[in-house]
């Protein structure tokens, strides 16, 4: 149907920038919901008709006969509202709420008239409100005795509006941080009268220590990876990874930004009147019986100090490399390379890519008192009992180069080295391998092909590698279906036609037996239809025939193909096949594996 074409609006900024509507504004005078509907292509033609036969025969409004006959969706008739009203539209699907906003009004208020609080401009005393009908003078007479402030009114559909009023009352981070916003006035008052040496006393106390709380608690209880703490112009913004991806789930007012900046320098032993210089540190925090690693970021930005803290479970386990997502022939070549007793297995892939976790993995599989296992990581994510592990400190000229070289006075049988980045390094390994022993290591390429041209590139002799060289291991992690809320839907011809395509003979043959999934959203994968994540690989084993290529410099996509003729599955292949497995979404796969 039309409806479904249309395009969204960009709107991810807070309501104090001006938003954009999703529907084109025209110059002219616009008479009915149904004329902007028509020409912004969301009806057709005799849609339109069938709405105006509608009306004429059964005596119903425009609205209602809209409503009735199905053809729009609750989102796009608000948008076609808000043009004839001149109220801009606000999408609620990623907005960020500000507390100080939502303490403004009570639930009850909220619910009643189908509105909910966004924004709060502290300094102009303007309260931005989302409201399903824009039109309800009562409501927005109400909202201002009750507030005493000036209202700016946004368009929202009513499903956004009330599935965040579920969302935002709760009492959980929105609710929580801004009672403790409300607090903190006098501390404000306080900090800017008293000497800089006891500011580090004062944001000890509630209701700052408060808000750090609850911005660490929220991001254990949903699993997040990082939070981003961001200042900007007019607000200081909150953002959580969770499978992989950045959610902008708080707004805080400026005025707190110094002292939360402040509160969380000062658990991580950093200094506090140190605004100038980028500063690292760490502590742990406990959260629900769960103990968290922080690993702590302060980068100097033109609007204020930007934190980015990593969060590292404590004893939680470290998974199999089958509950990582290996299986199948890359699972048998790879366990018959780290099998051997010497030789270099090299996992590749970005940032974020959960290399370290294959390595970890690994590891724990080869963990036994007969071996001794020694790791150069930089940091230490996880400790692994039995594992000697050791963190790099370039300050004291600990560097991976200079602690392989005491590694190989140590005995080992297992290295681990956390990232070849240069050519000492990366002869130390080579040495290493042809003295018998067996390395591990990183490097940050997009293919597991890629790794040889880099590592001849790092300054490697070819007739060394191709005589050390095990297997290589490509890797991206991509987003689960949420169990809860997965349901069957048909994916686009031209995107099966791509997977078969790529997938060539791996295509299953019975086709109607194949079943694509997706996630609608629930409570439990807040609303975004995934839930967990799992890894998507290419292995490709170094054979007689490969090691022969490395011999004449050969580029990535020489090696790759003739890994292919020899069976390898590339990563693209692997993230389909755990689509039709109904793992994954088609949509991920191509997010992070596509070329």
């Amino acid at each position: 149907m039309p409806d479904s074409n249309i395009n969204e609006p960009v709107l991810n900024a807070s309501p104090s920038q001006q938003p954009q509507v999703g529907f084109n504004q025209s110059s002219s005078p616009v008479k009915s919901l149904s004329e902007v509907l028509l020409a912004n292509k969301v009806i057709t033609q005799d849609q339109y008709n069938q709405i105006k036969v509608q009306m004429a025969q059964n005596g119903q409004t425009e609205m209602d006969a809209i409503k009735s006959l199905g053809f729009v969706s609750d989102e796009n008739l608000s948008k076609a509202k808000s043009i004839i009203l001149g109220v801009p539209y606000f999408s609620l699907a990623q907005a960020a709420f500000s507390p100080q906003a939502v303490n403004f009004i009570p639930r009850s208020v909220a619910e009643r008239f189908s509105l909910i609080p966004l924004n709060y401009d502290d300094k102009n005393k303007i309260l931005s409100i989302a409201m399903a009908n824009p039109e309800d003078l009562e409501a927005l007479q109400f909202v201002r005795q009750k507030t005493g402030l000036t209202i700016k009114e946004f368009a929202a559909s009513k499903d956004e509006i009330d599935k965040s009023i579920g969302t935002e009352y709760r009492q959980e981070l929105v609710g929580e941080v801004g009672k403790a916003v409300k607090e903190t006035e006098q501390l404000r008052q306080d900090i800017k009268v008293i000497d800089s040496k006891k500011i580090g006393e004062i944001i000890k106390e509630a209701p700052i220590a408060k808000i750090v709380s609850t911005i660490l608690e929220y991001a254990v209880r949903n699993r997040a990876s990082d939070i981003h703490i961001e200042p900007m112009k007019d607000r200081v913004r909150i953002r959580y990874r969770i499978d992989g991806i950045l959610y902008e789930r708080l707004s805080l007012p400026k005025e707190v930004q110094d002292s939360v900046v402040s509160r969380i320098k000062v658990l991580s032993e950093m200094k506090i009147d140190e605004h100038r210089i980028p500063q690292d540190g760490r502590f742990d925090f406990i959260s629900d019986g769960k103990e968290v690693d922080l690993r702590i970021s302060v980068l100097p930005t033109v609007d204020g100090e930007k934190i980015v803290m990593r969060l590292l479970q404590k004893g939680g386990g470290i998974p199999t490399l089958q509950e990582l997502g290996l299986g199948g022939i890359a699972l048998k070549n790879l366990e018959a390379n780290i099998a051997r007793p010497h030789g270099i297995i090299i996992v590749c892939g970005p940032t974020g890519s959960g290399k370290t976790t294959t390595l970890y993995s690994v590891l724990s599989k080869l963990n036994t008192t007969k071996v001794n296992i020694l790791s150069l990581e930089d940091p230490v994510e996880y400790e692994i009992p039995g594992v000697n592990q050791v963190q790099i400190n370039p300050a004291v000229g600990l560097t991976f180069a200079s602690g392989l070289r005491s590694f190989l006075r140590q005995d080992p049988n297992i290295i681990l080295v956390g990232e070849i980045r240069d050519k000492e390094t990366t002869d130390l390994a080579i040495q290493a391998a042809l003295t018998g022993h067996l390395v591990f290591s990183t490097l940050h390429t997009s293919s597991a092909a890629g790794a040889l041209p880099r590592l001849l590139d790092l300054g490697a002799e070819n007739f060394l590698l191709s005589s050390t060289m095990n297997a290589l291991v490509g890797q991206r992690i991509v987003r689960k279906i949420c169990e809860d809320c997965k349901a069957p839907y048909d994916p686009p011809a031209e995107v099966l036609s791509e997977m078969k395509t790529v997938l060539g003979n791996l295509y299953p043959k019975d086709e109607a037996s194949i079943k694509f999934y997706k996630g609608k959203g629930c409570a439990k994968c807040g609303d975004s239809g995934y839930l967990g994540r799992i890894g998507i690989f290419e292995v490709l084993p170094v054979t007689d025939k490969i090691a022969q290529l490395i011999l004449s410099h050969p580029d990535s996509e020489t090696i790759e193909k003739e890994a292919v003729v020899e069976g390898m599955i590339t990563m693209k292949q692997d993230g389909y096949l755990k689509v039709l497995s109904g793992a994954t979404t088609i949509e991920e796969v191509l997010r992070v594996a596509q070329e």
